[in-house]
């Protein structure tokens, strides 16, 4: 059943904590989602999309689409229960032996704004679809997958119900990643034109994430949340940013990023951790003093990944995100800020210190000189190098991977940034850092390493799935896949054996 009904005393007990103006976030009626709280503060949703859970209680229906390499077919996906988290093992079951894109992505609303992948534009030929497995997550104890944008995918709808047009009203968050961004233009969710091309100022009100600096100065590195509103990732009423405490999220993994604009002469922009706490306003006041800005002029097709003409050179990363009609409350914002918090983003696998897929771990090295060292990653790159009990968290966040089904052969082993969701340990000319999956057989391949017995009797070695006789090895404090001799420096034959055996271990971060 595609529902977004919220029972009566869900609908009551929420109004009562909107109404109540204590100026703490009201308190969601028990099982209240995203939808509900808007719906239930009068501004309803107009589209709601998420791959990782339903966003109204009552709501069962599909998810996202998948289609498989091997035969085309497709699948939907949905929760495990109605309100619920998505069935990771449905799309890991249909994919299993081949590889899976994302074709749609379902509006949960009764709108039925459903999001496919996006046709050529002004500024961008027709994008691809996202991988579906390069983004695995845990949600609230369950294991799921968002969606990981790279330069050339991007979703939409330009044929859409019920989402503001012309001046009207309206606001959207997106939960997103700060650890997955590029300064390209334009990783975006939300109104966009109709055609696919910039059809001028104001014909665009959506959430934009990343370091592109549009209007100078922006303050720090970011990312930020910026409204792009056609010609212009606005900051402020003047364009660049008059708030200079506002140095964005920086490397959050899970960020809420929250966008309202009356239409008319206002709008906000709002950011939070999706793991903690509540939301910063960076931006509250006129819309741009620029021509063509007030009233707005939104066209109401939905965009995600690109800008309104298809820009399409931006990487991000997606889990949920709602537009509703009508412009929220504060207090309803605060209040769907406490459900994304209390959904439990990236919270601990539930499983330690094993080579199954979904344990959380370190790797130490086993050789006499370096027992005290782990693999951990720093400016991307893999190296060893001691942590302790009394290391900083980000040392030991960085020194901590999830255990994921091998990409390439699900036999065999990958290995995800705890800290970096969808980045992946993998091998480039020998030597290894972290990247973001992108979905290619050539990342799966090099991304991918196969256990075996430790070469010097103990502990555990990897084997390169993709150079069979070249194993993970440390050598000079950086990582590499090495072989028994041989030309390389990291492929000495001197303690080969010892910096190839590592020891799998609780992780530092669970």
């Amino acid at each position: 059943m595609r529902s977004a009904a919220l029972s009566v005393l869900a609908v009551c007990a929420t109004l009562a904590g909107l109404l109540l103006g204590t100026g703490a976030p009201p308190a969601a009626a028990a099982g209240s989602l995203p939808c509900d709280v808007y719906g239930a503060a009068g501004t309803p949703c107009a589209a709601a999309h998420s791959l990782v859970r339903a966003l109204y209680s009552s709501y069962d229906g599909p998810l996202y689409q998948v289609r498989r390499a091997s035969d085309g077919a497709t699948r939907n996906i949905g929760p495990l229960t109605a309100g619920g988290y998505a069935d990771a093992a449905a799309q890991d079951s249909f994919c299993s032996g081949t590889t899976c894109v994302i074709t749609e992505i379902n509006d949960q609303s009764p709108r039925r704004n459903d999001l496919t992948v996006e046709g050529a534009g002004g500024a961008g030929a027709a994008d691809v679809a996202a991988p579906a497995d390069a983004l695995p997550v845990t949600v609230g104890g369950h294991r799921v997958y968002g969606l990981e944008i790279s330069a050339g995918m991007g979703y939409r709808d330009n044929s859409t119900s019920g989402v503001s047009v012309n001046g009207q009203a309206e606001g959207m968050y997106m939960v997103t990643s700060g650890t997955h961004v590029n300064g390209r233009c334009c990783f975006d969710y939300g109104n966009a034109e109709t055609n696919n091309k910039d059809t001028g100022n104001g014909h665009m009100d959506a959430i934009n994430f990343g370091t592109e600096c549009w209007f100078a100065p922006c303050y720090s590195k970011g990312p930020w949340v910026q409204a792009d509103l056609e010609n212009g990732l606005f900051q402020s009423d003047a364009g660049y940013s008059r708030n200079t405490a506002n140095t964005g999220t920086g490397p959050l993994p899970f960020v809420t990023a929250l966008l309202k604009n009356n239409g008319q002469n206002h709008f906000a922009l709002k950011y939070g951790n999706a793991q903690s706490g509540g939301l910063t306003t960076t931006y509250s006041g006129g819309e741009p003093t620029r021509s063509g800005y007030a009233p707005m002029h939104q066209e109401g097709a939905i965009v995600l990944g690109t800008g309104g003409d298809n820009s399409n050179g931006s990487t991000g990363s997606f889990f949920e995100g709602v537009m509703t009609s009508g412009i929220p409350t504060d207090a309803a914002d605060d209040a769907v800020q406490a459900n994304i918090v209390s959904a439990g983003y990236g919270g601990p696998t539930g499983t330690t210190g094993t080579l199954n897929p979904g344990s959380e771990i370190s790797l130490r090295a086993t050789t006499s000189c370096c027992t005290g060292d782990y693999v951990r990653h720093q400016n991307d790159a893999a190296v060893i190098s001691p942590v302790t009990s009394g290391s900083s968290a980000l040392d030991r966040n960085d020194a901590t991977w999830i255990v994921r089904r091998g990409l390439a052969d699900g036999s065999c082993v990958s290995f995800e940034s705890r800290n970096y969701p969808g980045d992946f340990l993998r091998h480039s000319d020998f030597k290894l850092s972290r990247q973001p999956m992108d979905g290619t057989a050539q990342f799966r391949a090099d991304a991918t390493f196969c256990p075996q017995s430790g070469r010097n009797g103990s502990g555990t070695s990897f084997a390169s799935y993709n150079y069979p006789t070249r194993y993970l090895r440390h050598y000079d404090y950086n990582v590499y896949i090495a072989s028994d001799g041989g030309s390389n420096a990291w492929d000495s034959a001197a303690s080969w054996a010892a910096d190839v055996t590592w020891s799998v271990s609780s992780p530092w971060a669970p």
